[in-house]
């Protein structure tokens, strides 16, 4: 790899939804700049980006690829993203390790709503967002239409870079707004003029100086307009709009030249804060460049079968020399420098070092993780976490064969070390072993690579819903145990009484005997008693939560009064008051925020309204519907799957934890009559 300076250097992230082209551009850019001698085609499994199994046999990208080139002097690296919503972890990362969002919409499809997703990430981030029109070759295209689209979505800083000489057929090529050609054809000519002021006084607002010049009606060289544009689209008061056909090989020049010469380098763009290794105070940033101290992130962390782990990261400030050392602030020590490696799709090159503005990988160091910092033993700061969506969708799995339980966990730490928006916990409440993932074709794709990569293969179910019971009203009770088989016997009284606590004060004990009717001794018992029955539950088999509990008074015996005895004459005057006590069931209640084309509007209220959900508000964002919600956990099973149904795949969502309400009577005593079902069954 050879090193070019830090001002030569383009890191960008290429985004969109699903079909937009991304990975079919991705290949003519390569193609254009030599790095291949023939394009591949995605329909043939033959891309650079999309050479995994999987990716070959689904046609479409299910993983980030890293790719390198240079062109005119100048240093690209590109990461080619996953466009669906369901494999949208890996998208994070990229964005983290970039200064540009290069952001794909198919003139055929419009945008799409992941577009949307994207473009929201890549405002958060801070990066640079430059749109990208592809398929300007494909039949039907309203370009007008699709541009107002653009705008009306993603606001009026959106401006054409570029302009095409029509669409289909007729597209042949393209003309910049800033610079065109003395041979521009009548009709598009027109069109420049009535675009360039526009996108001249958006360029020119960067620079107080320049505003005031061009307002003069003074001419500014052609070098004083590009590095306010670069600087100009690096704060975001310019997105630029460009046009593409990667089929017919229309607008790859154009767009190659806008990545030399506009888009902004490591210098130019974001700057990412830095903050203290045991705080959140924030710190200096070190500049972009090779001089300053050694920072870097990892946002990919991928497991190779030649080489092992190989942890994607990119380099912020200083230099890192192969098989030098490093320090990982979150274990606290340093480290060896494993291989540093450039990677090409599957390809991958040993280099020397990698230094400011690189992106590159390492091998032979397990610990690191995505999100993990790296850094010189001198520099005390730390990058910000990488945000992660979080998983949607979830099963309890089980392995099919024994003897696989040991092989099952390493392999899932394998995986969820790789996405981390695949998750896996054993659950506290139900002992299942769940795996988490934003749809279920995700988790398709990862019990597919279990079987794969690690042969094993698994049973799955809906896991549990985690339940809880409580009380809406108060219980008396008294139980008295005593057994006598000859010798010492048992025995223990207990009276007490219970009421309902405010929502997540989960348990209170209170003694209140006098005159030592239970001995001190005993009252502990009594109290494991009681917790005892609430783990087990009551009325279904489910952890017992808010509930006071006041044991008042009792009997016990010189001798035959045991911690035993007391333990069970407390859990059974527990269970006793509770079912006095107008039982009742919780259930997890879910935020719900879904993200639809308005069409689809009537189908989704309907569906949330089946579902008992209730809807706490829309809003109309371009051709989507924003509806928020607020739905039980155990009526989202199959969510995911519907969702793409009832919107030809264009729906999206996202779920917290909002609270835990009371389960309606009539759903309780379902749930209640399959508990006592399973208890007589066993």
């Amino acid at each position: 790899m050879a090193q070019v300076s830090v001002e030569k250097i383009r890191n960008i992230a290429l985004v969109g939804h699903g079909d937009s082209g991304k990975t079919t551009l991705a290949e003519a850019l390569l193609h254009k700049a030599g790095v291949i001698n023939r394009r591949g085609q995605v329909i043939d499994g033959t891309t650079v980006s999309d050479f995994e199994q999987d990716e070959k046999d689904r046609q479409h990208s299910l993983r980030a690829a890293t790719m390198h080139w240079e062109t005119g002097g100048t240093r690209v690296n590109l990461i080619d993203c996953p466009g669906y919503p369901d494999f949208v972890g890996e998208t994070f990362g990229a964005i983290r390790a970039v200064e540009t969002a290069m952001i794909c919409i198919s003139a055929t499809g419009g945008v799409a709503v992941n577009t949307r997703a994207v473009w929201a990430l890549a405002k958060d981030e801070g990066v640079s967002r430059v749109i990208v029109v592809t398929k300007l070759n494909g039949e039907n295209i309203d370009l007008d239409g699709l541009v107002n689209e653009i705008r009306e979505t993603f606001g009026e800083k959106c401006h054409l870079w570029d302009v095409p000489d029509g669409t289909g057929a007729d597209f042949s090529a393209v003309y910049s707004v800033l610079n065109p050609p003395s041979d521009v054809p009548a009709g598009i000519k027109e069109k420049i003029d009535s675009l360039k002021d526009p996108l001249m006084e958006a360029i020119v607002e960067v620079d107080d100086s320049l505003v005031e010049r061009y307002l003069d009606g003074e001419e500014l060289s052609e070098d004083e307009i590009a590095a306010a544009a670069t600087k100009s689209i690096a704060k975001g008061l310019v997105f630029p709009i460009l046009f593409v056909s990667a089929e017919k090989d229309v607008g790859l020049a154009k767009l190659n030249h806008f990545i030399e010469v506009d888009v902004p380098s490591p210098k130019d763009g974001v700057q990412r804060p830095v903050y203290k290794v045991d705080s959140d105070d924030e710190i200096e940033t070190p500049p972009a460049d090779v001089d300053a101290p050694f920072l870097a992130q990892v946002f990919r962390v991928v497991t190779d079968p030649f080489v092992g782990k190989l942890a994607f990261f990119r380099v912020y400030s200083g230099s890192l020399p192969d098989n030098g050392m490093f320090l990982n602030p979150r274990i606290g020590k340093p480290e060896k420098v494993g291989n540093l490696i450039e990677v090409v799709g599957k390809e991958q090159t040993n280099v020397s070092s990698a230094q400011a503005g690189d992106i590159v990988a390492m091998s032979k160091v397990d610990s690191l993780k995505v999100g993990d910092t790296i850094t010189d033993e001198k520099f005390e700061g730390r990058m910000a976490k990488i945000p992660h969506p979080t998983p949607m969708v979830s099963l309890a799995i089980e392995p099919k064969k024994r003897g696989d339980e040991g092989k099952i966990g390493t392999a899932l730490t394998r995986l969820s070390d790789e996405d981390p928006t695949f998750r896996v916990i054993r659950g506290e409440q139900t002992g299942e072993l769940v795996i988490s993932g934003m749809s279920n074709l995700h988790l398709d794709v990862i019990l597919a690579r279990l079987k794969k990569r690690f042969e094993v293969e698994v049973d799955t179910r809906i896991p549990a819903i985690p339940y809880k019971e409580t009380i809406s009203g108060t219980g008396d009770a008294k139980y008295r145990h005593k057994k006598q088989t000859g010798g010492a016997g048992q025995f223990g009284e207990v009276w007490l009484r219970i009421a309902p606590l405010t929502r997540g004060e989960d348990f209170k004990f209170v003694n209140a005997t006098v005159g030592g009717s239970i001995p001190q001794q005993y009252l502990s018992s009594c109290e494991k008693g009681v917790r005892g029955a609430m783990t087990e539950g009551i009325v279904s088999g489910n952890k017992v939560v808010d509930v006071e509990v006041t044991v008042y008074d009792g009997k016990h015996h010189p001798v035959d009064s045991k911690d035993i005895a007391f333990q069970i004459a407390a859990r059974k005057a527990f269970q006793d008051a509770f079912q006095q006590a107008k039982p009742v069931l919780l259930e997890p209640i879910m935020h719900l925020k879904v993200t639809v084309p308005s069409t689809s509007m009537g189908d989704i209220t309907g569906d949330l309204n089946g579902r008992r959900g209730r809807i706490q508000g829309m809003e109309t964002v371009g051709n989507f519907q924003v509806v928020e919600a607020e739905v039980p956990l155990a009526e989202m099973s199959t969510y995911s799957t519907e969702l793409r149904s009832m919107t030809g795949g264009e729906g999206f969502y996202s779920m917290t934890f909002a609270r835990e309400d009371v389960v309606p009577a009539n759903v309780a005593q379902e749930i209640m009559a399959k508990s006592k079902k399973v208890e007589e069954e066993d």
